[in-house]
């Protein structure tokens, strides 16, 4: 029986490296400084998540269903495990509609920019 591998050290929390690989069929052994993925420092609430993303492939109304959450929980769970991957998320121009008649109306931006704004929201 063997056992999940754990990534991180039970003592300091740092992150653990594979020394040695061992085939069961013949036996050899391969000794060397291996590096996990990133994946493996994921959590099980996060890598149950993905498993989930990922068999709905991408489809967060999907997600929503499987995993009876709403849309913007689906968003922040998402997001997490973007950030726990160690990526940024950029944030785009969340200007909302209101604001965007309240430039149009002011002439601070012709039609044709509100019109290209609001498509891009």
């Amino acid at each position: 029986m063997g056992y999940k591998v754990i990534s991180r050290c039970p003592i300091c929390n740092s992150k653990l490296k594979i020394m040695k690989l061992r085939c069961n069929k013949c036996g050899t052994i391969i000794e060397n400084e291996f590096e996990f993925s990133k994946f493996e420092f994921l959590g099980e609430e996060h890598l149950n998540f993905m498993e989930v993303f990922l068999k709905c492939r991408g489809n967060i109304k999907d997600v929503e269903k499987e995993l009876g959450i709403s849309y913007p929980t689906v968003r922040a769970k998402l997001d997490d495990v973007v950030s726990a991957l160690g990526y940024t998320e950029v944030k785009k121009d969340t200007t909302n509609n209101k604001e965007i008649i309240d430039k149009l109306e002011k002439g601070e931006i012709s039609a044709e920019q509100a019109v290209n704004m609001i498509k891009n929201n």
